[in-house]
């Protein structure tokens, strides 16, 4: 683990666009609705997360009183048109991992980050349900070590190299009911550079 309150040496380095500092945010989850973004960027601060999420939501279903791309609960989880429109926004683009293909065939020097959508179990205080619903997962590469960046984490979790983030993914993909979105510039989505093909 990562000590809290955890930032890069270099904040440039977290940032989507070469040459772009962004600020990052160590809050600490409390509720549902100051998530950090599942994302693989640096948080913005807390109020323009849950902002940013609400405006997409709205762009996406301007006429709807019960949006469908976010929780009937109003608990902030969004669904993966908030996000792919978000990473959008920036100008990156989100591609869907084919579970079928082997990891070995995803070139992740062309990946800026992956989104991970898992089963969470459900619970009331102590009280665990026998509920399971989405949560999306984050992990980032910084100086060439892979970070989990879950928000129910206490502080970021080190994968390590590129043969840690396969292992973790592996893993995770071997549970069944895991997706995997890779964040990448537009470049390389229209090239397809996110795949080897050797």
């Amino acid at each position: 683990m990562v000590r809290p309150g955890w930032r890069p040496r270099d904040e440039s380095a977290m940032s989507p666009v070469p040459g772009e500092a962004r600020e990052t945010d160590p809050q600490k989850k409390n509720t549902q609705l100051s998530p950090r973004p599942p994302l693989p960027l640096p948080c913005p601060p807390r109020a323009q997360r849950q902002n940013k999420g609400a405006l997409v939501q709205t762009r996406l279903a301007p006429d709807s009183r019960l949006n469908p791309h976010r929780s009937l609960l109003g608990t902030g989880n969004y669904d993966v048109n908030v996000i792919m429109a978000a990473l959008q926004g920036q100008g990156l683009a989100a591609v869907w991992w084919d579970r079928r293909r082997p990891l070995s065939q995803l070139a992740l020097p062309q990946v800026l980050g992956l989104i991970l959508n898992l089963p969470s179990p459900v619970s009331l205080g102590l009280l665990s349900l026998p509920l399971r619903r989405r949560h999306w997962v984050a992990l980032r590469q910084v100086d060439g070590i892979y970070y989990n960046l879950d928000s129910k984490l206490r502080a970021p979790e080190i994968l390590g190299d590129e043969d840690g983030v396969r292992a973790f993914l592996a893993a995770e993909m071997a549970q069944g009911l895991c997706e995997v979105l890779l964040v990448v510039t537009k470049e390389v989505e229209e090239k397809g550079s996110w795949l080897r093909t050797d």
